[in-house]
């Protein structure tokens, strides 16, 4: 589906490249994603505890820029979690302003055992791409998404 817009040549082009963009990522991550409610897990949920699982230990400000969400809704699904006791929030001994957060035991054996499954999940949505394209589309949306050429 392209835009309705009747803009310009360059602006036609570019909403039709960013509607199928979004389109296209919201479809691979509703089928990439289909695993996490059995497992009992938000999209959110599980990219919070993927974080932590790959990256240890975080505060809730490097979370949030990791995941690029703001810092009210990752406190948010941490509650969530920290409710089912998936990951605990530790309040930082320097800078007691800091709080911390980390998987607990019954949060690290939960995504160990989803993210195997995700990651193949993911792999076959990017099968329809050859290795090369899949390396262009990477450089594409790295050039894309920090706005430099």
């Amino acid at each position: 589906m392209g835009s309705k817009h009747r803009g310009s040549e360059e602006e036609v082009g570019a909403l039709s490249a960013f509607i199928n963009l979004v389109r296209a990522s919201e479809s691979v991550t509703t089928r990439s994603h289909g695993h996490l409610p059995k497992a009992g897990l938000t999209g959110s949920e599980f990219g919070v505890m993927e974080t932590l699982f790959h990256c240890g230990t975080l505060s809730q400000g490097e979370l949030a820029g990791k995941l690029l969400r703001a810092c009210g809704t990752v406190t948010a699904t941490v509650d969530r979690l920290e409710k089912r006791k998936l990951v605990a929030r530790k309040r930082s001994i320097e800078d007691r302003r800091s709080v911390h957060v980390q998987l607990t035991e019954k949060g690290r054996e939960l995504i160990g055992r989803i993210f195997p499954k995700h990651a193949r999940a993911i792999a076959a949505e990017f099968a329809v791409l050859t290795a090369a394209e899949q390396r262009q589309l990477r450089r594409l949306c790295r050039k894309l998404g920090t706005g430099r050429g």
